[in-house]
């Protein structure tokens, strides 16, 4: 069984999840990861590398559907990325078995283009979270076989129960420092915390002249939170963390969340937001516990820094949980289904141009609204920095394309 996956690249939790899935699938599992930009971090490619996969860095389009011509599934790795919609729209790809593994959950910007979930041969999501959706759950009853959920955030192996006794217990977030991500009120439930021996440790790289740094200079107790950086080793840096504090925006782009997962798996309990990524991985008060506001955050928090047996009873259960459903064996298990049951399906062509349309402008646009629905741009989608998936990222890509004046004139 020879697989395809088309990517962007393989840094971040792509990299990092295929890294672990490739190790474990069984021999009969060929696979060839084309990338459709130069790596910036080889160490997942590396390591997909020595599990015997073979990876191609592509010269252009042609590159990828030549490629798709001797395999028996080709697998997109799909997020909003500005390369990832020009080769679905512009790669001449023969008649193929398509699957999609989606890295954004599609519950908020950036959306999911629904006839790219209907042209799919398969379309598996990260999170259940996603299956509610409008692109899933408005599609007919034969067409919903398609829809799968294959889970790409996986514990640390072997972890053991920790013992707090006798410490104070280390409370950590391990992220992206970002508003984008974070959610502002992360420094309101630190300060509301009673007591004068709370400190948190912000794993991450960030911004000094940022606007995270800036708003917690402002808090009552800045002495409480101490930036650590980024952690070149997670595992080491949650290993004093009996409490995982990781308070997410209400409308943030994460499915999987690594480390919310890896923090579970050694034991940390986890403090989140009511958010439909991080619902669907705890169970409240069993494996974590889940605020539906920022008040309920700090009252929870002051709880957790008391109550060292309730902590030790979370910390069992959440390493077991973990444990036991998120694997990279299970994940390519998961996999295994889903290529076999596309192999018995015929080779068509697919039109994921009439999906997503023919411009770099159509392309993020399909990411952001609604169709059918006139486009009002949030804040974060006028942001100028070419971050992840933005138009300025779109922008800095296809540089000079006369699509993006009239989609700016669209939002005026």
């Amino acid at each position: 069984m020879k697989i395809l996956h088309v990517t962007p690249h393989l840094g971040g939790g792509v990299g990092k999840a295929h890294a672990a899935i490739s190790s474990v699938l069984p021999e009969i599992v060929q696979q060839i990861f084309v990338l459709l930009e130069q790596p910036r971090d080889r160490r997942f490619v590396e390591r997909i590398e020595a599990a015997g996969a073979e990876i191609v860095v592509a010269e252009g389009l042609r590159d990828v559907a030549s490629l798709a011509r001797d395999v028996d599934i080709v697998q997109f790795e799909f997020w909003n990325h500005p390369r990832m919609f020009e080769c679905l729209a512009r790669a001449e790809f023969p008649a193929i078995r398509s699957m999609f593994w989606s890295h954004i959950s599609g519950i908020v910007s950036p959306r999911i283009p629904p006839g790219l979930v209907t042209e799919a041969g398969r379309f598996v999501f990260t999170t259940p979270a996603s299956l509610s959706i409008p692109s899933v759950s408005n599609l007919h009853a034969a067409e919903r076989k398609k829809i799968g959920v294959i889970n790409s955030g996986f514990g640390f192996a072997d972890a053991q129960p920790r013992i707090a006794r006798g410490r104070k217990p280390g409370v950590a977030y391990l992220g992206t420092v970002d508003f984008l991500k974070m959610h502002p009120g992360f420094f309101d439930a630190i300060d509301a915390v009673v007591g004068d021996d709370l400190r948190v440790s912000v794993w991450g790289e960030v911004d000094a002249a940022g606007a995270v740094v800036a708003r917690a200079r402002t808090m009552r107790h800045p002495d409480r939170v101490n930036f650590m950086g980024h952690a070149s080793d997670p595992a080491e840096a949650l290993a004093q963390a009996d409490i995982f504090f990781y308070p997410l925006q209400r409308e943030h782009y994460g499915t999987a969340e690594n480390a919310l997962i890896e923090a579970m798996s050694l034991g940390s309990t986890a403090l989140v937001l009511d958010n439909p990524a991080e619902m669907a991985i705890i169970r409240d008060t069993e494996t974590g516990f889940i605020a539906t506001s920022v008040e309920e955050l700090g009252s929870l928090l002051q709880s957790l820094l008391l109550l060292p047996d309730v902590r030790e009873r979370i910390s069992a259960n959440a390493i077991r949980h973990i444990a036991q459903t998120r694997t990279p064996s299970l994940s390519a298990q998961d996999f295994m289904i889903q290529w076999l049951g596309l192999l018995a399906e015929p080779v068509r062509f697919c039109n994921f141009a009439s999906a997503i349309g023919a411009t770099p402008a159509d392309w993020y646009f399909s990411t952001q609204n609604t169709p059918g629905m006139p486009w009002n741009p949030t804040a974060a989608q006028r942001v100028a920095a070419p971050s992840k998936g933005t138009l300025a990222h779109f922008e800095s890509v296809f540089a000079g394309d006369e699509s993006f004046s009239r989609l700016r004139n669209r939002s005026a």
